[in-house]
């Protein structure tokens, strides 16, 4: 196996990589804008992974930083999987001083649940104290705003 480096903060991250794989090959955001996508990062903390310089791997906190914390956008590119790149992610942000002591962390997962259950996360303890609005598609509507 490579020596794998993580790297966090957005000015270290290939944002064209990140947009390549979440609008080709992403279940959740097919087809977001590279301007979205990089203005997401913006306001995120952001951390990947990189073997020999390359970025081979990405996932991001949308967080305050004291209360609560969004895990979203976790990947791993298809020949650096089994390779434990996203639990030495995940390990790395969980160390985080400010990661131990948010309040909550969430995070919406349709195939890795066994991965984040080794980081604590389990099924919502009150399933029905939490409400959404859901838009799957936000990211494919024209956002004049960008």
């Amino acid at each position: 196996m490579s020596v794998v480096t993580i790297r966090t903060g957005k000015e270290f991250m290939d944002v064209t990589m990140i947009h390549q794989f979440l609008s080709t090959a992403s279940y959740w955001a097919k087809g977001i804008s590279y301007v979205m996508v990089d203005r997401s990062l913006t306001h995120s903390f952001c951390i990947g992974a990189f073997v020999d310089n390359k970025q081979v791997a990405f996932g991001r906190v949308i967080t305050d930083y004291y209360t609560f914390g969004w895990f979203a956008d976790f990947f791993v590119l298809p020949e650096y999987r089994g390779q434990g790149i996203s639990k030495k992610m995940l390990a790395h942000i969980m160390e985080q001083p400010w990661s131990k002591r948010l309040r909550r962390k969430m995070l919406n997962t349709r195939d890795a649940h066994g991965l984040y259950r080794q980081f604590q996360f389990k099924e919502l303890g009150n399933p029905s104290f939490l409400l959404e609005v859901y838009n799957p598609d936000a990211h494919l509507q024209e956002i004049n705003s960008l």
